[in-house]
């Protein structure tokens, strides 16, 4: 696949005249399209950017640390296609130093319609396809676990929310999905993949975004378990099926473990996934939006000792008001 590729003057312009806290009054404004935990991706609005949605890591300290994560981030997008056998959208990147010295890294992907992304799409599509939906996704992410079945050296790790995936010619008119439905996958950002059991992802470049003063405890509580809940498909296959607690839709919860657990014990049966309940899926959701409201909360706090109190830079766009139940 020929990468994307940008005008990196005016990726430099915009990053001279961003405003952090608030990119659509950057002197170049951008639209955010959606929000994660821990990123946010936005579309930047001049001529010649169009079409191009933008996830901006501002992670790294030199120019050397860019060329490891490089490495990475194409491999993996690699192995997904190539090897896995998953399809993305078409992709790029970028990068250079900002006028404060500071690499930034743009990851650059076609943008996709907004009603075919899954959590727009679950809010028109007709219930009772929902869980055809979620089979579909579920066969997708099962790629993953039969390559690494398959594979003697190397492990693919997938984040599966239902938020990373479009749904190929969707048609927002007429909304409809089955059995021979296509998905693309978005979300390369963090390549997660073990050769010979060692990560090959530095998760310290990820620690820079989070609170200063809350690095340590990150560190030692909670960091092993962000970087190893995606290797296992059974807490994937949890994580995506309580999305629909945060996206309103948390009728659908028990038809959807429902979907899951014959999945699981019908195509899926050689990969010998325990059952999911509802029961794990609230478990699963009440640590995490504790958890995730919790850190969004002190990256804001973080944001204000920054830049009112220390009058330094705070480079990283926050997620607003992430909306939950």
């Amino acid at each position: 696949m020929e990468e994307l590729q940008v005008d990196v003057y005016m990726l430099e312009e915009f990053e001279r005249g961003l405003d952090p806290r608030y990119p659509e009054r950057s002197r170049i404004p951008a639209r955010v399209l959606g929000y994660g935990e821990i990123s946010t991706v936005f579309e930047i609005q001049a001529e010649g950017m169009e079409g191009y949605a933008f996830k901006r890591l501002p992670i790294f300290k030199d120019r050397e640390e860019i060329e490891p994560y490089l490495a990475s981030y194409e491999e993996y997008n690699r192995v997904l296609r190539e090897e896995v056998g998953i399809s993305l959208p078409a992709y790029g990147h970028a990068d250079f130093v900002s006028s404060s010295g500071r690499p930034v890294f743009f990851i650059v992907q076609e943008q996709l319609p907004a009603n075919s992304i899954g959590n727009q799409a679950i809010h028109i599509l007709p219930d009772e396809e929902i869980p055809i939906l979620v089979r579909m996704i579920l066969r997708e992410l099962a790629k993953v676990w039969d390559f690494n079945h398959g594979s003697e050296s190397l492990e693919v790790a997938i984040d599966g929310q239902i938020s990373n995936w479009s749904i190929v010619s969707f048609d927002a008119v007429s909304p409809h999905v089955d059995e021979a439905t296509r998905f693309l996958y978005m979300d390369t950002s963090t390549p997660l993949f073990r050769i010979e059991g060692e990560e090959q992802l530095d998760p310290e470049l990820f620690l820079r975004s989070a609170p200063s003063f809350l690095v340590w405890l990150i560190r030692l509580f909670f960091l092993e378990d962000v970087m190893t809940r995606y290797y296992d498909f059974r807490l994937v296959a949890i994580d995506l099926i309580a999305n629909f607690y945060k996206e309103q839709r948390a009728e659908l919860i028990p038809r959807l473990v429902e979907t899951a657990n014959d999945f699981f014990s019908q195509e899926a049966s050689h990969l010998d996934i325990e059952p999911i309940s509802e029961k794990d899926i609230a478990s699963y959701y009440r640590e995490d939006r504790i958890i995730w409201a919790l850190y969004l909360a002190l990256r804001k706090l973080d944001r204000f000792l920054h830049a009112r109190l220390m009058r330094r830079e705070y480079p990283y766009i926050l997620p607003g008001k992430i909306k939950r139940k």
